[in-house]
């Protein structure tokens, strides 16, 4: 009998392939390790091995594996499970969540080079043109990578002509696989073992008393030993001794100094003691025993306390419990800008306990947590991260926190598994037995409608801490400061008198504007043409400060233009505004005080966000500009007014959750203002400030708010009420989306009648240059939703066999909101 294994491999195949393997690596290998395998003709992938039999496929002949790349697994049996309900649940493939959840470093991929063959030496002459490009590129070079070769050529499909020349026996061909994780290594020196007796150590130092430098670093080695009894590094040594690393290098190369190297950490905490965690007081110690009396009975509790309410700390003291029981933790949060503030405070607490895990961290840092989390080392004790942690290889978990849960970056959209990270990390905990505490001053709909149903255990915490007041907020009506002529630019006459208040007792202020850029249209005042992205049916966003024109969809971008582009004219104006444009009119407004802003431009780097919050916390800047990466949890102890420069493009936007995602933007965003004894002050900008959801956000009435939503969507029969499963199908011929869309809807309709929505197009409808179109299926509660997702595969997988459908993109996205 032979034996067999089943790879996942991290392209989106319906089903697992199926290789041979030999018996001593069939009692090897384990489900979770890795292993290099042949896939189509050429390629090697990376794959994990799920499961280990003695079934052969009947469909096809099972290759041999090429190499075992693991001694033991890097996946457990339990993220295994996670990752099918995940592919299961979203409908995607299990290839496509291997790709998410592997850092890439484990991913090994080949990559073909090409090189010159050296035996024979052929007539150029033969070759065509493209060909001798080539071959004239290889006599400068050793080898060439695919990719390099289709820059050279300037063309995709190059395979012909790599191909022409394999015939001519001009070039060989191999696959070279790349491993991508190197361990970080740190210099070390000493002295070499033939100068550690006395007499030997005093002919050298006579022997380099010419050589001052030289002996100069060899005494600094001495005095640093001794001082810290540890190895020396090569980087102290070069600061201490003030000399050049050649010199260091002349010694090693003379054989004095030994060099050798240890593998260290890239992430590493650098405090000091560790403080014990703050006592609560009353109303957290009361919200404290609820969520544990609600943990005897339910898997899942929602904390709803209002902003700045002391939440963190009331986490802070589960997470202790938890520890100390020996479980590890995982705390989620939205947005990589949370983490900065977080990490400070948790590793107060936790010190080297903490680990975190995000998408600004390298390639190489990843891998480290990630072993640290498989090995269940003290390190990773307490895991921190954006949604992406939810699939590191935690072994016994025993509570998830997922902080700002009603926040919409826990869904991912792009690329497949689309999952939503609050509900994933719900199944998680259940997978290993653990708790789930999702905490917010907002709570999303669902989660509040599934505490209501008793589905979810239910704790509020109504009272600032301290006892600080709730922000006074006030609506400001900008129609009528227009008419009388109040406005200086984008500024009310009530917000610059605040702020010149405010600036005044030295106080700082947030202004939050939900669109970055300088003004989102540019337009001739002559003939009114505006600019439009070549690839997207946007108009271009102007960018001040590289003085160009942006699209926010594709990142197409052009300098600015001078002249209209339809009719030369001069004139060209520009409509509507964004952070940029409000940070020039503060500077205006406001010479005299440091102005900052906190956007997608200004927080490119991986310290971007750190180095505005930190300077926003020591008071470096007097008034900072931002989109909604300010609304989220953030502490600041200093900020006493916050202005919303327009409310109503928030309003007003295509989409169910439109008002309920208003109302949590703002009162988040006004939870920022007067965390310490003085109370906060709120403007909000709108042009209609009778607006119920307005209303209901100056009174801080989340209650009303919840009933007025619910109704809505009772009646429209939105979510939670029913669930939802979204199409989306795209391509770059308009007229074979719309056909194909018309046969999608159509199919769906004979199964689910008038629960299908669409075909429709989006508000925008090209992106890319590829043309949208969104179908919507509702599922009420009593419909199975596993049949649904069935008959939904089913008409997809009979779409693609039409022919003229094959190319179009389908995409199918469960609970898209």
């Amino acid at each position: 009998m032979l034996d067999f294994i089943d790879v996942i491999i991290p392209i989106p195949l319906k089903k697992l392939f199926t290789y041979t393997v030999t018996p001593a690596e069939a009692e090897f290998l384990k489900p979770g390790m890795r292993v290099a395998v042949p896939f189509g003709k050429s390629k090697i992938y990376t794959g994990i091995v799920f499961s280990i039999h003695k079934d052969e496929p009947a469909a096809y002949e099972a290759k041999d594996i090429q190499q075992i790349l693991d001694d033991k697994p890097v996946v457990n049996s339990r993220q295994l499970k996670f990752w099918q309900w995940i592919a299961s649940y979203y409908m995607c493939t299990l290839g496509d969540v291997m790709r998410a959840a592997l850092p890439s470093a484990f991913i090994l991929e080949s990559e073909t080079v090409v090189s010159k063959n050296t035996v024979n030496i052929i007539d150029e002459s033969i070759l065509k043109d493209d060909e001798f490009l080539i071959y004239e590129a290889l006599q400068h070079q050793s080898s060439l990578k695919i990719h390099d070769i289709s820059n050279i050529l300037g063309k995709k499909n190059v395979l012909p002509v790599i191909k022409g020349l394999i015939e001519k026996d001009a070039i060989s061909v191999e696959e070279e696989v790349y491993e991508k994780y190197k361990p970080k290594l740190v210099r070390y020196v000493k002295l070499d073992i033939s100068y550690t007796s006395e007499k030997a150590l005093h002919e050298l130092l006579e022997e380099l008393s010419r050589a001052h430098k030289q002996r100069e670093v060899v005494l600094t080695l001495f005095s640093i030993s001794a001082k810290t009894k540890k190895p020396v590094k090569v980087t102290d040594l070069v600061a201490e001794s003030g000399a050049s690393s050649s010199i260091v290098k002349a010694l090693i190369d003379k054989g004095i100094l030994e060099e050798y190297h240890i593998q260290t950490d890239r992430v590493e905490y650098s405090g000091e003691e560790t403080e014990s965690s703050k006592s609560l007081n009353e109303h957290q110690e009361l919200a404290l025993e609820e969520i544990k009396t609600s943990f005897e009975t339910q898997n899942v509790t929602l904390l709803h306390g209002v902003t700045s309410s002391g939440k963190t700390e009331v986490y802070v003291k589960l997470i202790e419990e938890v520890i100390n029981h020996g479980k590890q933790v995982l705390y989620l949060l939205p947005e990589i800008a949370l983490t900065t503030q977080l990490i400070s405070r948790l590793q107060n607490y936790f010190g080297e306990k903490v680990s975190v895990f995000h998408s600004k961290y390298s390639v190489q840092e990843r891998v480290e947590v990630w072993n640290h989390v498989l090995n269940n080392s003290a390190k990773a004790q307490i895991v921190l991260g954006a949604r992406s942690s939810i699939f590191l290889p935690f072994n016994n978990l025993g509570l998830i926190v997922v902080d700002e849960e009603h926040e919409q970056s826990f869904k991912q959209f792009d690329p497949a598994p689309r999952y939503q990270a609050r509900d994933a990390a719900i199944v998680l905990s259940h997978l290993h037995q653990g708790k789930a505490l999702l905490g917010s001053a907002t709570p999303s709909l669902e989660s509040f409608y599934n505490a209501k149903q008793n589905k979810y255990g239910f704790v509020e915490l109504s009272v600032r801490y301290n006892n600080v007041l709730m922000p006074d907020i006030e609506l400001v009506d900008i129609k009528e400061k227009q008419k009388k002529k109040r406005m200086k630019g984008h500024f009310s006459d009530r917000l610059i008198e605040e702020m010149t208040e405010t600036l005044g007792e030295g106080h700082q202020i947030i202004l939050f504007q939900n669109r970055r850029g300088f003004s989102p249209i540019v337009e001739c005042k002559t003939c009114g043409h505006a600019p439009e992205c070549p690839n997207c049916d946007v108009s271009l966003t102007f960018h001040q400060y590289r003085n160009q024109l942006r699209c926010h969809y594709c990142g197409y971008h052009s300098a600015m233009i001078q002249d209209c582009m339809a009719c030369g004219g001069q004139d060209i104006d520009s409509k509507g505004f964004g952070t940029e444009q409000i940070e020039e009119e503060v500077k205006i407004l406001f010479p005299d005080y440091k102005v900052a802003r906190m956007d997608l431009d200004t927080t490119r780097g991986k310290y971007g966000y750190e180095k505005i919050i930190t300077a926003l916390e020591q008071q470096e800047i007097d008034i900072l500009v931002g989109t909604q990466m300010l609304t989220k949890g953030l502490d600041f102890r200093n900020v006493k007014l916050v202005g919303i420069m327009n409310a109503d493009s928030m309003l007003n936007f295509p989409d169910f959750r439109a008002h309920e995602r208003s109302f949590q933007l703002m009162l988040q965003v006004s939870g920022r203002a007067g965390r310490t004894e003085q109370r906060g002050k709120v403007l909000i900008q709108t042009y209609n400030p009778h607006h119920n959801i307005l209303q209901q956000v100056s009174t801080n009435n989340y209650s009303d708010m919840f009933t007025e939503q619910m109704n809505d969507r009772y009646n429209f029969k939105y979510p939670p009420i029913y669930k939802q499963i979204k199409i989306t199908l795209k391509h770059k011929d308009y007229n074979r989306v719309e056909t194909a869309s018309i046969w999608f809807a159509k199919s769906l309709r004979q199964v689910f009648g008038e629960h299908v929505l669409g075909p429709e197009a989006p508000p925008v409808a090209r992106i890319r240059n590829q043309f949208h179109k969104n179908i919507l299926v509702k599922i009420p509660k009593q419909q199975s939703l596993a049949k649904t997702k069935e008959a939904i595969i089913k008409i997809n997988n009979s779409f693609f066999s039409v022919k003229d459908f094959r190319s179009v993109r389908v995409i199918l996205n469960v609970d898209n909101y």
